[in-house]
């Protein structure tokens, strides 16, 4: 089992940056793939980006491709979320996500795939 915390939420103009935060409760590297989803008021929840167990392979959501960028640290069992040049319709709950899975280059794009999820961080961008 693992618990997530998402952090690194804010208010930011558009064509602004912002890194997420999700720290997990344990060594999730080689572990666990995880995952970034978001859910704008009135709109279903939607994958945004996921990487796998070793970190070797990523996919994005083609609405923040080339924008947003997936990565995780070992070292303090963390998962990040760089997102740039940033636009109104990003606003949404961000929420990251784990699966345990012994496959190490393995990633999920649906959220019936992930086990454990966080509770969520606001992200509002202005026009």
């Amino acid at each position: 089992q693992v618990q997530l915390e998402e952090s690194g939420g804010g208010l930011v103009q558009a064509g602004g940056s912002l890194r997420l935060s999700c720290a997990a409760s344990r060594r999730t590297v080689g572990n666990y793939a995880m995952g970034w989803f978001r859910q704008a008021p009135g709109k279903e929840r939607e994958f945004v980006a996921g990487i796998s167990s070793s970190g070797s392979s990523t996919r994005y959501a083609d609405s923040v491709k080339g924008r947003f960028t997936i990565s995780q640290n070992n070292a303090n069992n963390a998962m990040y979320l760089q997102m740039i040049s940033l636009k109104p319709e990003d606003t949404a709950v961000y929420s990251c996500a784990a699966n345990p899975t012994s496959l190490r280059t393995t990633l999920f794009v649906t959220a019936q795939q992930y086990a454990y999820w966080g509770q969520g961080t606001q992200v509002t961008v202005s026009s």
